[in-house]
């Protein structure tokens, strides 16, 4: 649906998930010069991770919005919070299943990418006015 009033929140959504993938590949790259490749691999995954289901979350919660549809709103939040939890969870399983990753700078840069949405306004504050 293009809906004019979740064009807002896909903005926002969006300049959040550039700023992840930005974070994401100048933090694997300061890794890949001072570590190596296995730590710089182990550390782009662990972004990879936390922002493929942010990215599904966005797609799935702004797809509706407006007094009418209020109760399609929730909905659509409630249903891609789940999608978002599961997915992350077959991913961190299939991560460590099929790729030889070092969990230490995995789950540091999963946790450096959870926090963006937080830190955002920080950065991108004008976007939210």
């Amino acid at each position: 649906m293009n809906n004019k009033l979740t064009q807002a929140g896909r903005k926002i959504a969006l300049y959040q998930i550039l700023l992840s993938i930005l974070l994401m590949l100048i933090v694997t790259l300061i890794t890949y010069f001072i570590w190596d490749n296995e730590h710089a691999m182990s550390t782009f995954f662990g972004g990879v991770v936390a922002i493929v289901p942010n990215i599904v979350f966005a797609l799935k919660a702004f797809r509706y919005a407006g007094a009418r549809s209020s109760k399609k709103v929730v909905e659509s939040f409630f249903s891609g919070v789940k999608l978002k939890m599961v997915l992350t969870a077959l991913l961190f399983a299939l991560a460590f299943k099929l790729l030889v990753l070092l969990p230490v700078p995995f789950l540091i840069m999963f946790c450096l990418i959870m926090i963006v949405p937080l830190m955002a306004p920080l950065f991108l504050g004008k976007h939210y006015q």
